[in-house]
């Protein structure tokens, strides 16, 4: 039977998200517009000047380090400039990062620390399902990482999603039971399970005490070919028709 969720969430976590991404504005709805590329810049500088402060480094020292002009680098840092993946490439390398380093929406000290009393959590009506998101979830990511909790006896139906979404399960404490259409896998502590999440599945706790899990869903991404607009597609139509006379 389906359960209605619930979002569970805690006044201090929504001020603290919020005040983390005051001022930045980020576009998720695929358009490339300068706004989109207004972010980048800021994102990658913002991030450049914490690191290099980080290592108590200057201007002049990173660039020796990197081979990349000194002018050029405070250009990054103002967000003056989007820098080619070479030149990224080589900051990285003098720094000592990756270069995914600077496209991170962490607080400026590297990293976002998830206190369990503030997490999101979505709840069932009847409180016998629970999933608390280990992610920062307020904004839309590649990966979400869930824990999950299931009462005995309880099954917790699956939301479906695009296609293409993977889903990757493991049991951290008790049993589960895995429903993918008609096919059923039971799973017990420490097993795990990959699956596509476009797909009715379920999960259900066979035992008597509570089951834990920990949830991964890889979301979908849509290759660029399939990003075109409506006249082109139209216009495609219209000429395999004619050819077709």
């Amino acid at each position: 039977m389906h359960s209605p969720l619930a979002l569970v969430r805690d006044p201090a976590a929504e001020a603290a998200a919020l005040s983390a991404h005051q001022g930045t504005h980020f576009v998720h709805d695929g358009s490339r517009s300068n706004e989109s590329f207004d972010t980048l810049e800021h994102l990658v500088g913002v991030n450049l000047a914490r690191l290099r402060a980080e290592r108590q480094l200057s201007l002049d020292a990173l660039a020796r380090a990197s081979g990349v002009s000194r002018a050029m680098l405070a250009q990054i840092e103002s967000a003056r400039s989007v820098p080619s993946i070479k030149v990224l490439c080589k900051v990285a390398a003098a720094l000592k990062v990756s270069v995914s380093a600077f496209l991170r929406r962490h607080a400026l000290n590297g990293f976002e620390h998830l206190p369990a009393d503030r997490a999101a959590r979505v709840v069932s009506a009847d409180g016998r399902y629970s999933a608390r998101s280990l992610y920062p979830d307020a904004e839309p990511a590649a990966a979400e990482f869930h824990e999950l909790r299931i009462a005995p006896l309880h099954t917790e139906p699956g939301t479906r999603r695009a296609p293409g979404t993977t889903v990757n399960l493991v049991v951290s404490e008790g049993t589960l039971e895995v429903s993918v259409h008609e096919q059923r896998q039971l799973l017990a502590t420490g097993d795990a399970i990959v699956f596509d999440a476009d797909q009715p599945y379920s999960l259900r706790n066979p035992g008597d005490t509570e089951a834990r899990a920990f949830r991964v869903t890889l979301n979908a991404e849509t290759p660029p070919r399939w990003d075109v607009p409506p006249e082109t597609l139209r216009h495609a139509a219209e000429r395999v028709a004619d050819a077709g006379r």
